[in-house]
């Protein structure tokens, strides 16, 4: 910390905004100086009058970086923005905000850095319990759990965002790089995340999303859509992860029946980091080398993407493989529509039970497309009723005729029945598709406050 004679006046201003309600200068070890302000907008005129103005937290030799950041968020007031600039800011403390309508910003994912490499308390870097927040241009490095947290809110903005563990892949590293759960109207845009022993980039149980511009890559998901609702996934990297995109639904939580995901126009390629998620998580029997894995949802689209380079396979459909005790829950992929997407080096090298079970069934190299084959015993007797199949469409691939390759393994009766065993490689089977989804739709102002930061 300087010394008190070189700490800057403490109000400060931001354009289009009143005087600043906070500012604490920080000293950080690895930056001289690490403004900290928080301010609202004035409604329209301008004036500051200086009882608008307040000091909560006075800067001395003591203060530290989580104490004056901590005390912005708990002090700020609807329509604030916090400004953190920039520098690397050492936490001890895990940080939280249950104020709506704010907005945490920084001067740019790697020059505002929140390190919590010395984390002793808290589950999450930064946990968020309100609605209307943006957190844009900071990282957060090294959590002890989950990089940033976002519990239950209604609109939530991720812009420029980059969560890592800059360890690189580590069972130790925390679960989740940006995770909202229970949201709903969720974008996260231009974000980074590496090194999460679970998902980079992870939305659960919520409805309304968009996910773009992003880049995941070594962790185990790079990104991941589970038990939610209309999710657009598109315009991202996937690279260097275990399995590049997943899209699953889960038993045992509250919202079930995970529908209306469409990925695409991503890249996911390379994805060749072992697998290394700690025992007994459901990832962690994800193969190294999946492109998009699909497990028990129902209605997504899959297409225009571009998946080279994964040793296990490049789009994987499965129903759920575990026992259950869940009676509401529906373990089947249904209404699922891959077509337009181009494949290149794919299936050279299954990885693990789940990739040597596909290699036993079709050889390798494993197709571009695989379905386990797995539906309801009732629609083995009566057919799949329209709109509820796996349709693959026209898709570039390895076949010798250039279009991709697909196989439907057939595994019950490969296990149960195995004189009945008939894994296909008919695509006519699979013709036709599922009414086009209409994809997610934030609201108006979310989506300009987006496009104007």
């Amino acid at each position: 910390m300087p010394p008190i004679a070189d700490i800057q006046d403490t109000r400060r201003f931001l354009p289009g905004t009143t005087a600043a309600l906070l500012a604490a200068l920080l000293a950080a070890p690895l930056t001289a100086t690490a403004p900290v302000a928080a301010s609202a907008q004035d409604g329209g005129t301008g004036d500051t009058p200086a009882a608008e103005t307040t000091e909560a937290t006075e800067a001395t030799e003591t203060t530290d970086a989580y104490t004056a950041i901590q005390q912005a968020l708990i002090m700020a007031e609807p329509g604030a923005v916090i400004e953190l600039g920039p520098g690397r800011y050492e936490l001890s403390d895990g940080l939280s905000l249950n104020v709506d309508d704010v907005t945490i910003k920084g001067a740019g994912m790697d020059k505002t850095i929140l390190s919590f490499r010395g984390q002793e308390t808290g589950a999450e870097g930064l946990l968020v319990e309100s609605s209307g927040v943006t957190l844009m241009d900071f990282a957060v490095e090294d959590a002890k759990g989950d990089a940033i947290k976002v519990i239950g809110a209604d609109g939530i903005t991720f812009l420029r965002v980059r969560a890592e563990w800059t360890n690189g892949p580590d069972a130790l590293n925390g679960a989740y790089g940006l995770y909202p759960v229970a949201c709903k109207n969720v974008l996260i845009d231009g974000a980074v995340a590496r090194g999460a022993s679970d998902a980079g980039i992870y939305v659960g149980q919520s409805d309304n999303i968009i996910v773009r511009n992003s880049l995941a890559e070594y962790n185990v998901a790079g990104i991941e859509i589970e038990n939610s609702y209309v999710a657009d996934v598109y315009d991202n990297v996937a690279r260097h992860n275990t399995g590049g995109i997943l899209v699953f639904d889960l038993p045992g939580l509250p919202q079930q029946g995970g529908h209306s995901v469409r990925v695409f126009n991503n890249t996911v390629i390379d994805n060749d980091t072992p697998n290394f998620a700690p025992a007994g998580n459901i990832v962690g029997g994800v193969p190294m080398g999946t492109g998009v894995m699909v497990m028990a949802n129902s209605k997504v689209e899959v297409f225009k993407n571009r998946i080279a380079n994964n040793a296990t396979t490049g789009v994987l459909i499965v129903a759920y493989p575990n026992e259950y005790e869940d009676e509401k829950y529906y373990p089947y992929p249904e209404g699922i529509s891959v077509y337009d997407n181009s494949f290149e080096n794919i299936g050279f090298a299954p990885d693990n039970e789940i990739g040597e079970l596909i290699a036993s069934i079709s050889g390798t190299p494993v197709p571009d497309i695989v379905w386990d084959g797995n539906v309801p015993f009732w629609h083995y007797l009566a057919g799949i009723p329209e709109n509820r199949g796996i349709y693959v469409g026209e898709n570039a691939g390895s076949a010798d005729d250039g279009s991709a390759s697909f196989m439907d393994l057939d595994v019950i009766p490969f296990f149960t029945l195995s004189w009945f065993h008939s894994p296909s490689t008919d695509l006519p089977d699979h013709a036709g598709g599922v009414d086009a989804l209409p994809g997610a739709t934030l609201p108006a102002d979310q989506e300009e406050k987006a496009r104007t930061l």
